[in-house]
């Protein structure tokens, strides 16, 4: 069983996003793909499931294989049990032809050959004990496990849990995952963490997670720009010796760029004097040899040409600089405030939705002061999510109550963005048109100070080029720069992140950290990340 992928690229209307990509895996190889948002690890991971056909290049297979995308589609009316039963039925497949071949085989003529190929493959699927570990897989991943309930009535996380958990059940040979921690608490991690780590076949995943990389990954492959204009495949694995050797990497490109620059600048000062030669050494003194003299000068032109055009078709590109996360000078307070007065304050608090209680903290007091630390953690679940809500005002409460200075600015990041749902996709909004009625919004309900506006583009999380462009069009993971982009657009004084590394680059995730760590605002976060949470470790826990 392998994958190979041999010089892709895939363009999208007016822009290419691979390149020169190639890709091998073969049984045991467990590869994850980084870099940074819109890089085109989706793209690339589509492609090698076959889902998207690239402009230039090939992919060949061999074996069976799954894919598990962040979001997927479904037709109406589908259930959970639908799920399930579509990925037991190859299953039962597998355990009836068994059933068939044993009952009819003829031990005189009937080939032994093939009875036992497909042993082993039932062996393989654990086709007799599927139903069982359906249950498991579904229980262990937090998954719905009602069958009679509808896919659209869950959330994004609950219907990807459900589908990551049917597609483990059915082992295919290789497996095809798109950021499988974003929803997944840390039982569930650890529980996807030994199946990959045990999985027969060959695993190709995107990923963030950057524990993950240390305990699953045996290579890596970096999709960011690199010196020779192809992806930088990492074969020593943990994520420490990958980031190591990025920037070995790109400190060879930024010496060999200036060493090429500095000789470029010599070459064009000896061609200038060399023309200046031509131009000067036609009146030679009396008896010189004029006819050679200017052979010679135009010998030495024309070996200076060539050396230039030389070093010209050998020239690496500019190496970008890293990406920098410009993270403001977020305010503790504003003028006149009590140091020691709570900007939020709930006590006692529940919080309902049809009948269910969502969150119940009974004789519970959770107060947010200035420039204070708040980590939030718990299983799927447990309402961090709706604590959070609770936090910022957006969650009505059936009891308790809650508090917070009315000129308090908030700057909020949700886990699962309601964004793309509320705008007018025909209209064609770009970042820019986004962020600046973001403003005024803000700006008309008195929670925006004119004096105090963040620009987009300072903040360095999109390029003008990316701003410019249809919200729509954007990658999951650029949606969830800009929507950090704009928690920050009015200076908050309380910053509340739901999961905020979800979909980020690995880059970007080790600069928010430094900056939630040293930022003077207030700071909560509910996160599963286990990297972020042991960066965090110092910080007030409330674990629900």
């Amino acid at each position: 069983m392998h994958v190979i992928a041999e010089n892709i690229e895939y363009h999208y209307p007016g822009r290419r996003v691979l390149s020169g990509v190639d890709v091998r895996v073969s049984q045991g190889d467990r590869l994850a793909l980084v870099g940074e948002n819109g890089s085109g690890k989706t793209t690339l991971l589509r492609v090698l499931a076959q889902e998207l056909h690239p402009q230039v290049g090939t992919v060949r297979t061999q074996g069976t294989r799954a894919y598990v995308p962040q979001e997927f589609d479904t037709p109406p009316h589908t259930t959970v049990g639908d799920i399930i039963d579509t990925s037991l039925a190859a299953l039962h497949d597998a355990a009836a032809q068994l059933e068939t071949a044993a009952h009819n085989f003829d031990h005189n003529t009937g080939s032994l050959a093939e009875l036992t190929r497909i042993l082993e493959k039932v062996e393989h699927l654990a086709a007799w004990d599927a139903e069982r570990r359906i249950t498991e897989a579904l229980t262990r991943l937090s998954a719905c496990t009602r069958r009679e309930t509808l896919l659209s009535e869950l959330s994004v996380g609950e219907r990807y849990r459900v589908r990551l958990a049917c597609t483990l059940v059915e082992r295919q040979d290789i497996l095809l995952l798109d950021e499988p921690t974003n929803h997944l608490d840390e039982a569930a991690i650890s529980y996807l963490t030994a199946t990959m780590m045990n999985w027969h076949g060959a695993i190709i995943v995107v990923t963030h997670d950057r524990m993950l990389l240390d305990d699953v990954a045996t290579a890596i492959l970096d999709l960011d720009p690199s010196m020779d204009g192809k992806p930088s495949l990492y074969g020593q694995p943990g994520y420490l010796a990958f980031r190591f050797a990025k920037n070995e990497a790109w400190r060879r490109w930024n010496q060999r760029y200036r060493a090429e620059r500095k000789r470029a600048i010599q070459l064009e000062q000896r061609l200038d004097r060399t023309y200046e030669g031509l131009s000067d050494e036609w009146r030679p003194p009396k008896g010189s040899q004029k006819n050679r003299r200017g052979t010679r000068a135009r010998i030495h032109v024309k070996a200076a040409d060539r050396l230039v055009e030389k070093l010209k078709a050998e020239a690496v590109e500019i190496p970008p600089p890293p990406p920098v996360l410009n993270f403001p000078d977020l305010p503790a307070m504003s003028p006149g405030w009590d140091p020691d007065s709570p900007l939020i304050d709930v006590r006692n608090i529940r919080a309902d939705h049809n009948g269910h209680t969502m969150l119940d903290l009974p004789a519970r007091r959770i107060t947010i002061t200035p420039a204070s630390r708040l980590l939030v953690t718990g299983p799927n679940g447990s309402g961090k999510s709706t604590f959070l809500r609770v936090l910022d005002g957006s969650q009505p409460i059936s009891r308790g109550y809650r508090t917070a200075r009315d000129d308090l600015r908030c700057g909020i990041v949700s886990q699962e963005s309601t964004l793309l749902n509320s705008i007018n996709a025909d209209a064609h909004p770009t970042c820019f048109d986004l962020y600046a009625q973001r403003a005024l919004d803000l700006l008309s309900s008195g929670k925006l100070d004119p004096e105090n506006v963040v620009p987009v583009a300072y903040l360095g999380l999109l390029s003008e080029e990316i701003l410019d462009r249809p919200f729509a069009e954007l990658s999951a993971g650029q949606r969830k720069r800009f929507e950090l982009a704009c928690a920050l657009l009015a200076m908050p004084h309380v910053l509340i992140l739901d999961e905020p590394t979800n979909h980020l680059s690995i880059d970007l995730v080790d600069d928010l950290t430094q900056a939630l760590i040293k930022t003077s605002a207030a700071v909560v976060v509910a996160t599963h990340d286990r990297q972020m949470r042991a960066d965090f470790a110092t910080w007030t826990h409330l674990d629900l």
